[in-house]
């Protein structure tokens, strides 16, 4: 073997000092309380009104209200087939919810032009 694959006698290796356990311990409440807090804080802001069954994130935006991709974005499947029937489409409910968006769209789109 040469001298750089020997390894280095015990008393030339460098010793770590280990950081006492209560520090580790401090150290690790610090990171999980500046990670679990702003969560917290944000989680509850978002769904402050959602108890009440108020919508949380109401969407009163022009842009909501004149582009149908926006709107059947933020519609649950139930919802879109709601307004499929009400469109008066055929099979709506055996479609997926992408077939059922083309197809919303494009009727959608063609009662825009008119």
């Amino acid at each position: 073997m040469s001298a750089r694959q020997q390894q280095p006698k015990p008393s030339k290796q460098r010793r770590l000092h280990p950081l006492p356990r209560g520090l580790v311990e401090l150290y690790g409440l610090i990171a999980v309380l500046i990670v679990l807090i702003p969560e917290w804080l944000a989680d509850g802001t978002l769904n402050f009104g959602q108890i009440k069954g108020i919508d949380t994130l109401p969407m009163h935006a022009r842009a909501w209200q004149a582009l149908p991709e926006l709107r059947l974005a933020s519609m649950s499947l139930f919802e879109m087939r709601i307004l499929a029937q009400e469109l008066r489409f055929l099979h709506y409910a055996m479609d997926t919810r992408a077939r059922l968006t083309a197809r919303l769209l494009r009727r959608l789109s063609r009662c825009s032009a008119l």
